[in-house]
């Protein structure tokens, strides 16, 4: 194991080292730029789309999902131990100017997030069975001359979720489950494990219609919770911005047990944390958008954008805020989910239970949600019932393993695959830029038409000119 580690540990640092940072920033600045700022001049037009629409009927068919029940599967992929543990993580590792890079990855990454998503709408399939499929591997593949691309993603978006959606999640809630209720996590993993199986069997549809009941429930909870402490603590809320900005170009400023770090470590841990909790830049929510019932690509596509904003600018922000306000992150022997439960607690009674009853819910449906995305990458490289069962009791035996398993080795193995399947989707979406630009012109002509027009049924014509 400890061999495991080391070489885990090398490979975590390439992938994490100054070539990530360049190609994430470098590639979402780039998207930036050509597309011409679009979804910051179109900010309003997006929240009102987006969150405005949430409690309005949506149309589906028995092949397709919601436009919200696709964001909210993708939010259950990307709101969970990320907003809770992984930016106590990234405070404890990088210091509180990791969330400074953090904030700064997800600007960048709205619009990273959109391209993905648009261009996945964008080539998407219809199966035997009449459902969509989607994601980077089929735009790696009939977008660019690199098909290799698509299939490396694949390897390393199936190998992906079996740390980050099953180990990672179920480490989170056996040990949230183990601080609540006192409950062996070996029985947590065990009950985990069964809950698990109930969801995902179903697949998209039953996945969709879980997480759109569940993220605005867990949200809110979460939500509320936090801002009452930050009304608690509203005297050190500017101090903790003060704090944040300082000390991401300066950690010594942060003083206690930062005086040592370095601004590159800040921004190691920023943007680990931050591509982990928002997901911009892997290519794993685009595979959830692609079952959604939409006129354009580009419309599903804002839902993208509206994920990372309410991900990390908004949730994430409030879990940071309570966290520096409880002063608390100076206390070396805290970190994770103990961080963030002591700061809740700190300052209300109840705290505790809000993060861990929080973190339970997060964790367990960004678990359903990342099963989703490695049965599809799986599939994409060889399709076959039998390929999906074999997958989907691996993950299942993997959730049980991940809730007696260590935080460090969890976290270490999730941070080097989801690096590792980053890379060829940023590439991807880099080479296809000109294609995006195409598809957001196209969209201008009738983003507010009134009239939609189903184009479902013509996927597989419709959009081969913008390639």
């Amino acid at each position: 194991m400890n061999e495991i580690l080391k070489i885990n540990s090398m490979l975590n640092d390439f992938v994490w080292g100054v070539p990530m940072i360049v190609l994430l920033l470098g590639v979402g600045a780039f998207l930036c730029f050509s597309t011409g700022f679009w979804i910051y001049r179109n900010f309003g037009y997006i929240l009102k789309n987006t969150f405005g629409q949430i409690f309005k009927k949506a149309d589906s068919n028995d092949s397709t999902i919601t436009p919200f029940q696709a964001v909210s599967t993708a939010l259950a992929g990307t709101i969970g131990t990320g907003n809770i543990v992984g930016v106590a993580t990234a405070i404890s590792f990088g210091g509180p100017g990791a969330i400074f890079w953090m904030w700064l990855a997800a600007v960048i990454g709205m619009t990273t997030k959109f391209t993905e998503v648009t261009l996945s709408l964008a080539t998407r399939e219809k199966g035997k069975d009449g459902k969509f499929t989607g994601g980077p591997m089929y735009y790696l593949k009939k977008g660019t001359r690199f098909k290799f691309l698509a299939y490396l993603f694949s390897f390393f978006g199936f190998i992906a979720p079996l740390g980050t959606g099953a180990m990672v999640q179920a480490n989170a809630i056996a040990t949230s489950v183990n601080d609540t209720f006192g409950l062996d996590v070996k029985i947590a993993g065990i009950i985990l494990s069964i809950l698990m199986a109930l969801v995902i069997i179903g697949g998209i549809k039953r996945i969709g219609a879980f997480a759109e009941k569940v993220v605005p429930i867990m949200s809110l909870f979460y939500v509320i919770g936090a801002l009452i402490i930050l009304f608690i603590q509203r005297k050190e809320i500017l101090n903790a911005f003060v704090i944040i900005f300082e000390s991401a170009f300066n950690p010594k400023a942060a003083g206690g047990s930062f005086a040592g770090f370095s601004v590159m470590t800040a921004i190691r841990w920023g943007l680990a944390r931050g591509i982990f909790t928002n997901e911009a830049g892997i290519g794993t929510a685009p595979i959830a958008h692609s079952a959604s019932h939409t006129d354009h690509p580009a419309r599903q596509g804002i839902w993208g954008s509206f994920e990372v904003f309410m991900d990390t600018i908004v949730v994430c922000t409030m879990t940071a805020l309570v966290i520096i306000t409880s002063g608390l992150w100076k206390d070396s022997n805290l970190e994770g989910i103990l961080l963030t439960s002591n700061a809740f607690s700190n300052a209300l009674p109840v705290g505790k239970y809000i993060v861990n009853i929080g973190l339970m819910l997060f964790a367990f449906s960004t678990a359903v949600s990342w099963d989703y995305y490695g049965e599809k990458c799986i599939l994409f490289i060889y399709n076959s019932d039998i390929v999906r069962i074999i997958y989907r009791i691996i993950y299942i035996v993997l959730c049980f393993v991940g809730a007696i398993g260590g935080l460090k080795f969890v976290w270490d193995i999730a941070d080097t695959f989801n690096g590792l399947m980053a890379i060829p989707n940023l590439i991807g979406i880099l080479l296809l830029s000109k294609s995006a630009k195409r598809l957001i012109k196209d969209f201008e002509r009738i983003k507010y038409s009134k009239q939609k027009r189903d184009y479902s049924l013509e996927y597989d014509n419709k959009w081969k000119e913008f390639f």
